[in-house]
């Protein structure tokens, strides 16, 4: 066995680089976080094979003097913090003073830089962490650091380097997390002498806008809520614009981007209720909290946090991001315009274009027959709406109904609709199985899911297992507002339901909420698969294709959807409507050309 001796400082530098330099992004992500840092208002970003040959970045911040420069390539030498309480409450990026010396360790560094009130800038070279004399040179006021042949001394790492694209890509995405965090910046993306991004400063809707794109801009509802010392804003992506990965999802604490289970969590409830299935939500969100509150110090890169009081924060970001999301949104309506690639936008682009006027439409049926259907699909206490009501052509009025009204049905598939703005396609289906399903929750959460007798029971043959779930559930299935019990050996028997779905398919309903509770238990029924269940059940109420609906009918369903929570999008995060505007509609017929 070796004896113990101490590593030499060279080794000791590349196994720290080793722990906070994993790539060419890390390196630049370290870079960017200095001259945010260092107060600069433009930051210049060059790049060479993806960063492997080069990496320059260059800011007008405030300068390294010329005695400063060596310690700034030493390692723990920093300005940021000088005690344990500074520590603990890290308001700057960077504080641990390792990050140039650990780039250093590994590639040929040059650092030049000049302080305002100098008459020159200085530059020091360092070569896999040996350090050259300082020499003067013409630099307008800022710092340029230069990193050249990462990890020329260290070929097994170099080795495990990417192609130059999939190295460029991390390096954006690095420069684009900074970017993001700081609208107030100039930055400036080149890639073997070619400008791929210049982002003026700007404010931060259009920052956001000008990195996730126009189509993310325009689908995301603003988020700004504060709580005691939490503050969190920005743009969350509507459901209609989720994506197959988690590509766009860009959270800040701070004004640092991390990856944390505990928000993730929180975002990811947010969005359960509008998400489809394996879809992944997009939001840029920032947080701002006393800086006491987080602990940085807990991983070499900084992505990761811990909080001081994460169930409050977690009920914070869940609560501020539900709410967000509750309001009814537009999906986006494709439209193909004579020839030209679909021209998408969301309801609030449309709010200076002309408008058209609503004209009523008559009654298809008799006004029984019409409140009989509508107390079917609303529940017997539901009112009709008045015709004259909902066919009034006011502009206060058009204001107070976004959804416009009922003009017809398509293939009895959908309902169409016009406002001031132009024309709505409504999934029918879709639209009432989110009324439903936000009244079964209200309900059971207030206690108050009232219980329809049948008739007439439904008996059915049933398994033993379900048999067994029946007898052992019968309170859990009574607060779901069933009567479900043992009619025979082998059958079972439905004497009530809950009273918004007795005009389902009560067997094939009772055959779906058993096998809910007897594949994840009553608890989780009623606790952690609430709403899938839920969800189930209101796809059983919600009126099916081809049914025929009344003119009223459909005006009723377009006013309860615009009084009901995460209205465009049915459970399963489908949309269940599109808007197309009135100057689409004359780009699609080339009026005016």
């Amino acid at each position: 066995m070796n004896a113990i001796k101490l590593l030499p400082d060279l080794l000791i530098g590349q196994i720290s680089a080793g722990e906070v330099i994993g790539r060419p992004a890390s390196a630049l992500k370290e870079m960017l976080e200095n001259s945010v840092d260092a107060g600069a208002t433009e930051i210049t970003v060059q790049l060479f094979q993806g960063g492997t040959r080069l990496i320059r970045v260059a800011d007008d911040g405030v300068g390294i003097s010329r005695d400063d420069l060596p310690l700034a390539l030493a390692r723990h030498a920093t300005s940021k913090i000088n005690t344990l309480e500074d520590l603990q409450k890290v308001a700057s990026l960077g504080f641990r003073g390792e990050a140039l010396a650990s780039i250093a360790a590994v590639s040929r560094l040059t650092l030049a830089s000049r302080r305002a009130e100098e008459n020159h800038a200085w530059r020091i070279h360092a070569k896999g962490g040996h350090l050259s004399q300082a020499e003067p040179l013409a630099l307008a006021a800022g710092t340029a650091v230069e990193v050249h042949d990462l990890y020329f001394n260290t070929p097994a790492r170099r080795k495990f380097l990417k192609t130059e694209a999939t190295e460029f890509a991390h390096c954006e995405e690095a420069f684009k997390r900074i970017a993001l965090s700081r609208a107030d910046i100039g930055f400036t993306l080149q890639h073997n002498g070619t400008v791929r991004r210049h982002l003026r400063s700007a404010e931060a809707e259009l920052r956001i806008a000008a990195i996730l794109g126009d189509e993310f801009g325009q689908t995301s509802v603003f988020v700004n809520e504060q709580a005691a010392d939490l503050r969190l804003w920005g743009a969350a992506a509507s459901p209609s614009y989720s994506r197959s990965s988690r590509d766009a999802q860009y959270f800040f604490v701070n004004g640092r981007f991390v990856r944390d289970k505990l928000i993730a969590h929180a975002l990811r409830e947010a969005y359960r209720d509008v998400l489809h299935l394996d879809r992944h939500p997009a939001f840029a969100l920032f947080l701002e909290m006393d800086a006491e509150g987080v602990d940085v110090n807990v991983h070499p890169s900084k992505a990761e946090v811990k909080f001081r009081d994460p169930r409050a924060l977690h009920q914070f970001i869940f609560h501020t991001v539900n709410k967000a999301l509750a309001s009814p949104q537009p999906a986006l309506a494709p439209v193909a315009a004579a020839g030209n690639r679909a021209a998408t936008a969301p309801l609030s682009a449309y709010s200076h274009q002309r408008t058209m006027p609503l004209m009523p439409a008559a009654p298809a049926v008799g006004a029984a027959q019409s409140r009989a259907l509508y107390q079917t699909l609303f529940g017997a206490d539901s009112k009709l709406p008045d015709a004259s009501t909902t066919a009034a052509a006011t502009e206060e009025k058009q204001e107070a109904f976004p959804l416009g009204f009922a003009l017809g049905q398509l293939l009895g598939i959908y309902i169409l609709s016009q406002n001031d703005r132009g024309l709505l396609i409504v999934d029918m289906h879709a639209a009432h199985e989110r009324i439903v399903y936000e009244k079964l929750k209200s309900a059971l959460d207030n206690h108050r899911l009232s219980m329809q007798p049948l008739l007439i029971p439904a008996t059915f043959q049933a398994e033993s297992l379900d048999i067994a779930t029946a007898e052992e559930n019968s309170a859990v299935l009574r607060e779901l507002g069933f009567e479900i019990s043992v009619f025979s050996p082998t059958m079972l028997v439905v004497r009530a339901v809950p009273a918004t779905l007795k005009d389902a398919d009560v067997v094939k309903l009772a055959h779906d909420v058993l096998s809910e509770i007897r594949e994840f238990g009553a608890t989780q029924a009623l606790t952690s698969r609430r709403n899938e269940l839920l969800s189930t059940m209101a796809c059983h109420g919600a009126v099916r294709a081809n049914r025929i609906l009344t003119v009223p009918e459909m005006n009723a369903l377009l006013r309860e959807m615009e009084a009901t929570e995460r209205s465009s999008q049915c459970n399963h995060g489908r949309p269940t409507w599109f808007e197309i505007s009135l100057s689409d509609l004359d780009k699609m017929f080339m009026r005016g050309k």
